[in-house]
């Protein structure tokens, strides 16, 4: 009897065994048509620029299946822009809370990932990791298509990976 045929076991004798199959199922649909919500938290807008840029026929990221939605109630995957000011902090975890579970979130631009300019401010007490759990970062102010479009494949091969 193996590590697996022991979880399983512990897993049906505890019902848990439908949940394990559903959140594969759900995170092998991930990798094949991620629909992204975009959440810019007091960005400057460059990045958010960047990411309209890379759903035009130019660079089109729609080829990997990756739809951007009105809702993150319909998100499989969360883009964050910009600085975690004092009043996107709990509006931010209250848009996270709102995504069906498993999601990813991917902190887009200098910015996000460490206050970039705006360091030192006073209405921006924290980064976006320190409010959200972010699965993938992408410098750069502003990040160009072509960085955004490469850390994008590298979450989807991680995701693959995991599946």
């Amino acid at each position: 009897m193996g590590a697996d045929d022991v979880y399983r076991y512990h897993c049906r004798r505890a019902g848990l065994l439908r949940v394990v199959i559903y959140m594969g199922l759900k995170l092998k649909a991930l990798t094949r048509s991620p629909w992204v919500y975009h959440l810019s938290t007091g960005s400057c807008n460059n990045c958010d620029i960047e990411i309209l840029d890379c759903l035009t026929p130019r660079y089109d990221l729609e080829r990997f299946g990756i739809v951007l939605v009105g809702s993150p109630r319909h998100a499989d995957a969360l883009l964050v822009t910009g600085n975690m000011t004092m009043k996107c902090i709990p509006r931010a975890k209250e848009v996270y809370e709102q995504m069906p579970k498993p999601g990813v979130v991917i902190a887009i631009g200098t910015c996000s990932l460490g206050h970039g300019v705006f360091d030192g401010s006073y209405v921006m007490p924290k980064t976006v990791d320190e409010v959200l759990p972010v699965d993938i970062y992408i410098p750069g102010c502003p990040p160009k298509p072509e960085g955004i479009i490469a850390g994008v494949a590298k979450l989807l091969t991680m995701l693959r990976q995991k599946a």
